[in-house]
């Protein structure tokens, strides 16, 4: 249990979980006050799933990025159990709304686009390093979020798969694929090392 506690604050766990639930919150309440229905549209949805990604960044590495390069530890299921983890916190955070007079949702567009974007920041982390990784997330996102697609070409489908129907095919591919690589990916490489002088 001390490892786990140790282990958590050194991948600053409190200070993702505290922005994550404040971020959800915030975004609650703005729909809360200003929605005339009870659902959040789906830019909202799509922004909380990218805010909430966004958050677990920090997380995907430690103080020391060059001991993850190690055999001291079985470092590949612990990546994959982190990413797990961040998953499910994504999912309870917005899935629970639900319930309230404010709903993200519906479940199958949040579990998509969770799992997807949660891939993409842990592809991030491996080519960018854990306190960039949400760029890559972000990158995609908002474009897709700006420029919606509503036609029936399956490449204009992928390419803004996060903004997409939850019913979609082609997003819901996309996010799969998307989601496999960055856990299978970051689990066996981990997050890329940082520069001897960044701070980050």
């Amino acid at each position: 249990m001390r490892y786990l506690a140790l282990h958590l604050r050194s991948r600053r766990v409190p200070a993702a979980l505290t922005a994550a639930a404040g971020g959800t919150v915030l975004m609650w309440s703005v729909v809360a006050a200003f929605s005339e229905t009870r659902d959040a549209d789906l830019t909202m949805v799509v922004l909380l799933v990218l805010l909430l990604a966004a958050s677990s960044a920090h997380t995907l590495g430690g103080p020391d990025d060059a001991l993850e390069r190690t055999s001291s530890r079985s470092w590949p299921p612990l990546r994959a159990a982190h990413l797990l983890a961040a998953l499910a916190v994504i999912l309870a955070l917005v899935l629970v709304t639900l319930v309230t007079m404010a709903r993200f949702g519906p479940a199958a567009l949040v579990l998509r686009d969770a799992a997807g974007l949660i891939g993409l920041t842990a592809l991030g982390a491996v080519v960018l390093g854990a306190a960039r990784s949400w760029f890559l997330p972000l990158a995609w996102t908002l474009p897709a979020l700006m420029l919606p697609y509503g036609g029936t070409a399956v490449a204009g489908q992928i390419l803004t798969w996060q903004s997409q129907p939850h019913d979609n095919r082609a997003a819901a591919v996309t996010a799969t694929v998307v989601a496999v690589a960055g856990l299978v990916v970051y689990a066996v490489r981990g997050p890329a090392l940082r520069d001897a002088g960044s701070t980050a």
